[in-house]
């Protein structure tokens, strides 16, 4: 027997082995990202529970009684109480909304004043809780319930096995939701709830919804649960009124406490669906995707998509690092989110009933003012066929709304936030000849959202002086550098299609940062609509209202379009360094610093998007060598397989995507031009699996920790001299090879 069992394993355990260490689910970690650090900063704002690659559910756990925007995902790893789960949330956001369609189990008869009171929060620990991609379970101890999730892309699975013997009741809390900390303790919620209701369909089955004014104004959602146990009583409350035997109520503070029986067994299965649209959405997805009971087949089948989807990439390198890389990359991929229900309908910004082609869907959840720099372009690279849809989903939003989204959310744009960079990812992906693009469609969104004025972009005053003045238009330095961006996205398309008066317009245009800068000084710096610089300027401060979460140490740098007219604004190559390593290296502050900035080497704020191209500056001022010290500076001091694993907000993957790039070797320095530029590699090798059947590998064959310069850089046995690579040199397939010294 013995000598067969060896045989058994000399075949197959190698087989295993290989099975296991293909696995690239093992190497994602949920809970990177939802700590606070030891100063209360926000580490990520991601949360753990269980999402499909652009799902429009996230079935996650609340540690907070009442969410605020510290976490904005309601979950912190620090807190020991769960209050819910919830269906929708946000990942590493700096703002919050969502938190619909709360449960939470509990092992005891509920009454209506408990109903009323609505504090169902119970203990765990981190030991008794795990999370993987498609999956979350934890055991709460007042009620020794251990909970299980899964999700589809619209529907939540949840799992809840009681203790023998006890009761079994579900409390269903559509009044859960966002929550300003300050504001809610004078009585006043960040979100308002116009209207909702709950209705006992039958003895399985409960459907609903709600209208909420929040972040996302007027935003519908709409569910249907269905349950593995007939409901054997039920409690329905309006705020404090208990509406008796009712099998439905209305109102705008609604609960319910539902009552199973706990004699046959302990398991209860409840299937939530949900719809942006209306509750024939909602039975149609849960008609189309969970018509089983077998829970384990939903998290199996989770399993498998990410799989498929982290498999894009494969990298040589240790486990520490293969955890941050896969965990950043399942970040990535989570948004944007779907929008459309199985039928194709969705709500446009109009809040119309639009119908998508069949067998397409509608995308939501564009955090493009942080997502425009990496994530977006790591999607154009990667899977071009996803980044195709989300450029006709923002084509979409033009049509209806007049411009191309800012901060699109659950189909509204919230105006969050600066500029219009919706338009570099758009360029990148036209530059990028991705293919199933309406190229002259998208170009004239945009150039209309380039001309056509509103709040925080008014077009005529841009034109007329050159620049914003601060008295015209808050902000005013910060918008001019965005905007000039923009316009040079603009002006590159424009060229590239032939349209040469568009091209000398929106060029002229993206020079307009220059106008705003002040030689004596160093620094960008605000003027009145004569021209004259306005006094009272702080480049350390971080109140000054001329610039968005940011000081002017770093707008200063934010020319990605014309790294050399910045260096000639100096005068030479020598100062512009000078200027540079001062960034790096001045640790003096002035007043509060921007809640949202941090990550510090410097003024050099890796914790907040406006830096994040500045450490490859370097290159284009003919030290490369500095750059490559900086990139690995920031990928091993601000990037931990841990909880508090990011040094800021992940921001729909835009702080994973800049990890990615980083560590692949380049990066999309001018986000808009399917270019990208040279930095370090962390690994020996990797390889990026593209869509068109190629493989583009990256090759460092002596790489090793302490070799972090390159000596010099390959591209198919080429040299590179420029630090630069091109999207169609990669699509091309073949090897990236790196010599490190």
């Amino acid at each position: 027997m013995k000598k067969y069992f060896s045989l058994f394993l000399a075949l197959f355990l190698p087989i295993l082995v290989f099975a296991q260490a293909n696995d690239y689910t093992r190497f994602v970690n949920p809970f990177i990202g939802t700590q606070t650090d030891e100063t209360g900063a926000l580490s990520g704002s991601t949360f753990p529970g269980a999402t499909m690659p652009q799902g429009m559910v996230q079935l996650s756990p609340e540690t907070e009684q009442m969410v605020t925007w510290d976490p904005c995902s309601g979950y912190d790893y620090n807190k020991d109480v769960i209050y819910g789960f919830t269906h929708t949330h946000l990942s590493g956001t700096g703002c919050t909304d969502l938190i619909d369609v709360s449960l939470m189990p509990v092992s005891e008869e509920v009454t209506p004043e408990q109903l009323k009171n609505a504090d169902f929060g119970q203990h765990y620990t981190h030991e008794n809780e795990s999370a993987r991609p498609g999956y979350y379970q934890v055991f709460l101890q007042e009620s020794s319930v251990n909970v299980e999730v899964s999700a589809t892309v619209r529907t939540g699975i949840t799992k809840y096995t009681f203790p023998e013997g006890k009761p079994q009741t579900v409390v269903l809390d559509l009044d859960r939701g966002i929550y300003r900390g300050d504001a809610y303790y004078s009585g006043r919620r960040y979100y308002d709830i116009i209207q909702a209701q709950i209705r006992i369909v039958d003895d399985h089955t409960v459907e609903g919804y709600r209208v909420v004014c929040g972040w996302a104004k007027l935003r519908k959602i709409y569910f249907r649960a269905e349950f593995s146990k007939p409901i054997s009583k039920h409690i329905l409350m309006n705020g404090g009124l208990n509406v008796g035997n009712s099998d439905v109520v209305n109102g705008r503070t609604l609960r319910a406490a539902l009552s199973f029986d706990s004699i046959d067994n302990q398991e209860l299965i409840v299937k939530v669906a949900i719809s942006p649209v209306d509750n024939d959405g909602a039975r149609k997805n849960m008609l189309a995707e969970v018509q089983s009971w077998n829970f384990d087949e939903y998290v199996k089948n989770a399993h498998d998509v990410w799989q498929k989807e982290l498999s894009r990439i494969d990298i040589e390198g240790t486990d520490e690092q293969k955890t941050i890389f896969y965990t950043g990359l399942y970040h990535v991929l989570m948004q944007p989110n779907t929008m459309s229900d199985v039928d194709g309908r969705y709500m446009d910004t109009n809040f119309e009933i639009k119908q998508m082609p069949e067998g397409q869907t509608y995308h939501s959840t564009f955090s493009l003012w942080d997502t425009f720099r990496a994530a977006h372009p790591l999607y154009t690279l990667i899977a071009p066929d996803i980044a195709a849809q989300f450029v006709r989903d923002m084509v979409l939003h033009h049509k209806t709304y007049g411009y191309l989204p800012i901060w699109d959310l659950w189909g509204q744009d919230n105006y969050c936030m600066i500029g219009n960079h919706a338009i570099p990812v758009l360029a990148d992906a036209i530059l990028a000849e991705i293919p199933g693009i309406d190229v002259e469609e998208a170009y004239q969104a945009m150039v209309e959202s380039s001309t056509r004025s509103h709040y925080n972009s008014p077009f005529e005053i841009w034109e007329k002086y050159g620049y914003l003045p601060q008295t015209l238009q808050n902000e005013s330095v910060s918008i001019t550098m965005e905007q000039a961006f923009d316009d040079a996205c603009v002006a590159l398309v424009a060229k590239k299609l032939g349209k040469s008066e568009d091209y000398e317009r929106f060029y002229r245009r993206s020079m307009f940062y220059k106008n705003l800068f002040n030689p004596e000084t160093g620094f960008f710096r605000p003027k009145d609509e004569n021209g004259n610089w306005i006094e009272d300027f702080d480049p350390l401060s971080y109140e000054q209202p001329c610039f968005v979460e940011g000081n002017a140490w770093q707008y200063m740098w934010f020319v990605p379009q014309d790294p050399q007219g910045l260096i000639n604004l100096f005068g030479s190559k020598k100062t512009f360094l000078k200027k540079l390593d001062e960034n790096f290296t001045l640790t003096a502050t002035s007043g509060e610093v921007n809640g949202n900035a941090s990550g510090f080497i410097g003024q050099y704020a890796h914790g907040n998007e406006p830096s994040h191209h500045t450490v490859y500056l370097y290159n284009f001022a003919g030290k490369p060598e500095r750059t490559q010290e900086l990139v690995e500076q920031v990928r091993s001091e601000f990037y931990r397989a841990t909880p508090c694993g990011y040094a800021g907000n992940d921001d729909c993957g835009q702080m994973s995507a800049w990890y990615i790039f980083s560590s692949l070797g380049f990066y999309p320095f001018h986000a808009g031009s399917a270019e990208y530029v040279i930095g370090t590699p962390l690994f020996k090798k990797a390889v990026l699996h593209l869509e068109n059947g190629k493989d583009f590998v990256i090759s460092a064959p002596n790489k090793t920790p302490e070799k972090i310069h390159v000596k010099s850089v390959k591209i198919n046995g080429k040299p590179i001299k420029d630090y630069k690579l091109t999207h169609k040199q990669i699509l091309e397939g073949g090897t990236l090879e790196f010599i490190m010294k």
